[in-house]
């Protein structure tokens, strides 16, 4: 039996059932276009028999369409009722048994999913999809690729380049795990309640081969953090604390890396800052 979505009139009465009111605090803006969640599960090309996890369901549409291409679903809501009623609307809606399985808990607080999902599909909440992704990433290495939909203004950053303006941190933190592209718009009108912000689709890719360790990912986001936390000041200053306490030995280390000290950090690639954490390891280890 086929899996039938969710409509916005249904949606709306679920809500209401629930006495589930959209927040600002929690980002949350329901989907209500049965068109739009097509789109998301077409453009993350899931198959058949892939597992799928999802972050923030909510009411269930996206969650619907996953299930309707033929994918098993871990679905993590930190909404109480939300994630007691959702596996009552997937049986209404066709579902097989088995085939989804609720997480009740924040997303940022998982640190196991059952199955090893390798496909991560969501429509994340504004105020926290940064944080979500790169908990995710770096968490459950059997995630191979995913689109989300998230803040125009964030999904900009994930996929920036360097040298733009939209380059900062969540950009290169989000590069050390795979490669990232903007993969469309999504009109405002989609979602209950409408959002005063535009939203894009986000699809990345995992490298096939780790950047690095995690003590090496843990050297290179503080790094990073320390870069961007200055990003008009040349390296050599911002990174002072960092690499020596003065910026003489921050442009040593730099130089030593093969970085220009009076770059700054919009100018580096992730590889640059973990040549950058090398060095100034192996100088702490002398």
């Amino acid at each position: 039996m086929a899996v039938t979505l969710l409509g916005a009139g249904e949606i709306r009465a679920l809500a209401a059932e629930l006495d589930v009111t959209p927040t600002k605090k929690l980002g949350q803006n329901f989907v209500v276009d049965a068109n739009t969640v097509r789109r998301i599960v077409q453009v993350a090309r899931v198959a058949p028999g892939e597992h799928v996890v999802e972050v923030g369901p909510g009411l269930g549409s996206l969650t619907l369409a996953i299930l309707d291409a033929g994918a098993e679903v871990t679905a993590v809501e930190i909404d109480h009722r939300l994630a007691a009623r959702l596996p009552v609307t997937a049986g209404a809606h066709g579902v097989a048994p088995g085939s989804l399985h609720v997480i009740d808990d924040d997303a940022l607080a998982v640190t196991v999913l059952p199955g090893d999902p390798t496909v991560l599909v969501a429509n994340l909440p504004y105020n926290v999809s940064v944080p979500v992704l790169l908990h995710f990433l770096e968490t459950f290495p059997a995630l191979q690729r995913g689109v989300v939909m998230v803040q125009a203004e964030v999904g900009e950053r994930l996929a920036a380049a360097p040298r733009t303006k939209a380059y900062g941190s969540p950009s290169v933190k989000a590069s050390w795990y795979g490669a990232w592209r903007l993969a469309g718009t999504v009109p405002r009108q989609v979602f209950w309640p409408v959002p005063n912000v535009d939203s894009v689709l986000v699809a990345f890719e995992r490298h096939p081969v780790p950047t690095g360790t995690d003590d090496e990912r843990r050297a290179t986001f503080s790094l990073i953090d320390a870069a961007f936390g200055q990003r008009r000041k040349m390296l050599r200053q911002a990174l002072s604390a960092a690499l020596g306490g003065s910026s003489a030995e921050a442009s040593l280390i730099l130089e030593e890396a093969g970085v220009a000290p009076t770059a700054r950090g919009e100018e580096l690639l992730i590889g640059d800052f973990l040549r950058i954490a090398h060095v100034l390891e192996a100088r702490s280890a002398a």
